[in-house]
């Protein structure tokens, strides 16, 4: 039998011992798992306990005064201890030259703001260029403009933030979703842009399509039209605007988070 002892999960040790396990063909090794241990009576009674069953202890206990103090218990009981992480954790140490944070339950962290991180880059696809106004109700923040004002790699860039974020295109034939004016004002941003910039990006595009530069797409007529339905939509959902001439999607991001109330999630270190 081997016992599991961690102050987190404890899914380490239990991979180790399955892996390991695996190894002795035609035998079957029971675990018991005792996560989150905190304190040095919890470690008394697991200790006694293995003795009592003859087990073994695999340890991830990464706080040294809990991890020294069930070393020397068990030492006195006569109990088996396999420390898996500390090993690993002084070679680091020596190698990047940096003490052990000693803290438990980093690497669920990590975990959860990886899925967070997949969430948020799905609701980006799920609900861009205004597929689903639904989406705009679970929102963290809703990008509005006309084509070719960077939504889409603004929402990309904030979802990788873990962000949830919606993009409305708005367009003078098309009436914007009910769900726009249903929303926080603070939680929408209209981007803005000059009619000379737009006319050169759209122009750019339709030669990256193999399509003619005076189509209407790109006139300096229809540009001016969609702008003003863009500043009347946005006016009439009172939401703060960004001029996106000649800035870069990082700077927008950062105006946006500014003005949304949101604050930079930096990576996980």
């Amino acid at each position: 039998m081997v016992f599991i002892v961690s102050d987190s999960v404890g899914e380490t040790a239990e991979a180790v011992v399955k892996a390991v396990a695996s190894q002795f063909e035609g035998r079957t090794v029971e675990i018991r798992k005792f996560p989150y241990i905190e304190d040095e009576e919890t470690i008394k009674d697991v200790v006694l306990a293995a003795k009592e069953s003859r087990a073994i202890i695999a340890l991830t206990l990464v706080v040294p005064k809990l991890r020294d103090f069930l070393y020397k218990l068990a030492k006195e009981r006569g109990v088996t201890v396999i420390d898996i992480m500390s090993p690993m954790i002084a070679a680091m140490e020596q190698l990047v030259g940096k003490r052990s944070l000693n803290q438990p339950g980093l690497v669920r962290q990590l975990d959860e703001e990886y899925f967070k991180k997949v969430e948020a880059i799905e609701f980006a696809v799920k609900y861009d260029d205004g597929r689903d106004p639904r989406g705009l109700l679970r929102a963290d923040v809703v990008l509005v403009g006309v084509s070719r004002t960077s939504k889409t790699p603004l929402s990309m860039y904030l979802a990788n933030r873990r962000y949830k974020v919606a993009n409305v295109p708005l367009v003078p034939e098309v009436d914007p979703p009910e769900e726009l004016y249903q929303i926080p004002k603070k939680k929408v941003i209209g981007l803005t842009i000059s009619p000379d910039q737009l006319n050169m990006i759209r122009r750019e595009r339709l030669k990256a399509l193999g399509l003619t530069s005076q189509a209407n797409y790109a006139s300096l007529e229809r540009i001016m039209q969609e702008l003003e339905f863009a500043e009347k939509v946005m006016k009439k959902v009172g939401c703060p605007t960004i001029n996106v001439t000649n800035k870069a999607v990082e700077e927008i991001a950062s105006l946006i988070l500014d003005l949304t109330g949101g604050k930079e999630q930096t990576e996980a270190q």
